[in-house]
């Protein structure tokens, strides 16, 4: 088989492990109500528990919101997962997305503290594995900043370095601005900060080189 498509073990366990937690939410409703109960990141007591900061990554909204999550960890994951080892690489990732649930929890508990959100928004939970992803996206972009990304929407070619920082703009402009409501903006941003000081650790310890 042609090396490019091979999966290593991280990578393909993490989208397994995600399409297994979709498939019950989608397929079992009992199953669907007690995953996003116990495991969607939740703001307000008493729903909220300090392990929904993991648990949270592994629940997804829709088959969109988990098979774009998924592509990017397939495309972006493989390649950091052969140059930082499985064991950084899975490090990283979950710190990814930890940092990436903080950040959004502690925005919007200041945001009901101290702005206008009512209470109806501490009964929206965080969902999705979107928060490592973008901490992948920003390590590909660190450790790879020449290399072409085919864009999408719309279908041009980018510099991985430009593409990243677009991105970062572009969610954190969303996240100030308060548009686009339904998406964890905050918890994007979150993971490509989290994953470039976890990236410069590592860099500053001589662990890694780029």
């Amino acid at each position: 088989m042609n090396s490019y498509f091979q999966t290593p073990p991280v990578v393909k366990n993490l989208i397994i492990i995600n399409a297994l937690v979709y498939m019950a939410t989608a397929l079992i409703q009992p199953a669907h109500n007690a995953i996003m109960e116990y495991c969607a990141l939740w703001l307000g007591a008493p729903l909220f528990h300090t392990y929904q900061f993991v648990t949270y990554m592994f629940v997804h909204a829709n088959f969109e919101h988990i098979f774009f999550n998924m592509f990017a960890l397939w495309m972006f994951g493989r390649t950091l997962e052969y140059e930082l080892g499985s064991k950084r690489f899975l490090t990283y990732y979950m710190v990814c997305g930890v940092g990436a649930g903080v950040l959004q929890l502690l925005v919007g508990w200041l945001e009901y503290r101290y702005g206008n959100v009512g209470m109806m928004a501490l009964m929206v939970p965080t969902v999705g594995a979107s928060g490592a992803v973008f901490g992948l996206l920003l390590a590909f972009g660190v450790m790879h900043p020449n290399a072409v990304i085919m864009l999408l929407i719309p279908p041009i070619p980018m510099k991985a370095k430009w593409f990243v920082v677009v991105y970062g703009v572009i969610e954190l402009f969303f996240g100030i601005s308060g548009r686009m409501d339904g998406v964890a903006h905050f918890a994007h941003v979150g993971g490509m900060l989290w994953g470039f000081l976890l990236l410069y650790y590592w860099k500053h310890k001589g662990v890694i080189r780029y």
